[in-house]
């Protein structure tokens, strides 16, 4: 089994009022420094080791995304970093990425 994760956030040209309104509520919540929020989704697979990475690149483009708005990432984590912490994140909070990266 390996655990592949899949995030998908709007286009930089598509509007993004989610992202906004959080963006007006860190400025009310004290933090003024952030000046941009897009808003997405994340997906974790657990997947058989017989999936492709061309398999993967289907799956987000037909079924976790919207092509026509939203680009993706899929990232193939280490069967290691997936086994040691149920969001696939090492001690630093970053994912173990295998290297495997698609985006449209």
């Amino acid at each position: 089994m390996a655990r592949v994760v899949v995030d998908v956030v709007i286009k930089p040209e598509i509007l993004d009022p989610q992202g906004k309104a959080i963006l007006a509520a860190l400025g009310r919540l004290g933090h003024p420094g952030v000046s941009s929020v897009r808003q997405g989704k994340h997906f974790e697979l657990d997947v058989d080791d017989s999936v492709s990475d061309a398999d993967l690149e289907q799956l987000a483009e037909q079924v976790l995304a919207n092509p026509v708005i939203e680009n993706w990432t899929v990232t193939r984590l280490d069967t290691a970093a997936g086994a040691a912490g149920a969001a696939g994140a090492a001690a630093d909070g970053q994912p173990q990425s295998s290297g495997t990266t698609v985006t449209p």
